[in-house]
């Protein structure tokens, strides 16, 4: 058996163990190791997930098009390896039924699958070939998957921010963890850490799904000026605020905002974007209030503004910088 044959035959297997009772986040986690092998195993599980979504709209018309019932997911898969040859592995094909017969449509446009990422203290701009653009902060990756049919980035690790362009017919989807942020076009950022996941809306409106295996458990929309922090089954929105969304974003000018946030979280933040840490030794000096706008490049110069501001004892390596009280 050929790669690109056993690759198909894998996928296939991928999606209908996706539509299956049981599926649990560790099959999930799995699928996302397999995905991230190579291109090769994304645009062929991108293919023929299409063509099973086509399944159901054939199935919907009420054509019989399938020798078996579209109910069953082995055989609606035997269909979709019928109708959708594996011709390259860098296009996508749709099967479509018309009356009683199916024949198969190449797009104008070839998948754009790819991943992205950035170093600590990079930044990084994407233009997607729909229009839309994807800003990257320190240590992120993503991968992207833009056809004919489906807009779709999966957000594997840190922070973006997405300007979409409108296309109704083809939704833009964003996967951060068990979180799907579905949206038409609006300015947003999508920020993962583990499994916490938060997303803030710029302009516009987005759809967040909290997903749990092949099922969607729960929906919320958040509007322009609204921040969403979730883990595990939790959501929360927060306040509508303008200001508060502009200073989440001024990592995009090389800066970092901060509103009476504790230091140790302050800390954090920093050593996203530096590999010389910022080292918080005691509770005292962790609970100190810390307001304003600082370089996020330069953590330094923002220990050098502790000391003198609050006292505080400073160690330094090229390693590390070590805050106490």
């Amino acid at each position: 058996m050929s790669r690109v044959r056993e690759t198909q035959d894998d996928a296939a297997q991928w999606i209908i163990a996706r539509e299956e009772p049981g599926w649990t986040t560790s099959d999930q986690a799995e699928l996302d190791e397999w995905l991230a092998k190579s291109d090769l195993h994304r645009v062929t599980f991108i293919r023929l997930e299409q063509g099973w979504r086509e399944a159901d709209r054939i199935g919907s018309l009420g054509t019989s098009l399938m020798p078996e019932s579209l109910c069953d997911n082995r055989a609606r898969y035997y269909w979709v390896k019928r109708a959708v040859p594996l011709a390259a592995a860098a296009s996508l094909v749709a099967a479509i039924g018309l009356g009683s017969h199916v024949f198969v449509q190449q797009p104008k446009t070839e998948v754009a699958n790819t991943r992205y990422d950035t170093k600590i203290g990079a930044h990084r701009t994407i233009d997607l070939p729909d229009g839309s653009k994807i800003e990257l902060n320190t240590a992120s990756d993503v991968r992207t998957a833009v056809t004919d049919f489906a807009r779709e980035v999966w957000l594997d690790q840190g922070e973006a921010y997405f300007e979409v362009e409108h296309d109704k017919s083809r939704p833009f989807v964003v996967h951060a963890g068990n979180r799907r942020i579905t949206v038409l076009g609006t300015k947003f950022s999508v920020k993962r850490d583990g499994d916490k996941v938060s997303i803030l809306v710029r302009e516009g409106r987005v759809r967040v799904d909290d997903i749990q295996g092949a099922e969607t458990m729960r929906s919320t929309t958040i509007t322009s000026g609204e921040i969403a922090l979730t883990q595990g089954p939790a959501t929360l929105v927060t306040a509508k605020s303008d200001e508060r969304v502009e200073n989440a974003l001024a990592w995009r000018e090389g800066m970092l905002s901060f509103d009476q946030d504790p230091l140790s979280d302050v800390a954090a933040e920093f050593n996203r974007y530096n590999r010389q840490q910022l080292i918080v030794t005691d509770k005292d000096a962790a609970n100190i209030r810390i307001g304003g706008i600082f370089p996020a490049s330069k953590p330094v110069d923002f220990v050098r503004l502790l000391r003198d501001a609050y006292g505080l004892k400073v160690e330094e390596t090229p390693e590390a910088i070590r805050i106490s009280s």
